[in-house]
């Protein structure tokens, strides 16, 4: 099972875009640690939203496709749809 997700750090007031197979806590406990990289200034990362997968392909292609938005009006909507559905 791979998961695209988005981030969120109130901090930054930024989202992160993201894939992985790993155990969605796990990986945002990664996230939330001192590394290097842009999710390792802050330490407030919270899981605004998620997407399930059962082959990777389909879910790096569904992460690049949501960046390629470059609009962060665009991801508030869909987080906000998932919300309400």
């Amino acid at each position: 099972m791979y998961i695209v997700y988005i981030l969120y750090s109130s901090i930054i007031n930024k989202y992160y875009i993201g894939y992985t197979a790993d155990a969605m806590q796990e990986r945002l406990r990664k996230h939330n640690s001192n590394h290097k990289g842009f999710t390792g200034k802050v330490a407030d990362w919270q899981v605004v939203y998620t997407e399930n997968y059962s082959e990777k392909i389909a879910a790096m292609k569904r992460e690049l496709n949501i960046k390629a938005w470059k609009s962060r009006k665009r991801i508030e909507q869909l987080i906000a749809a998932s919300k309400t559905a």
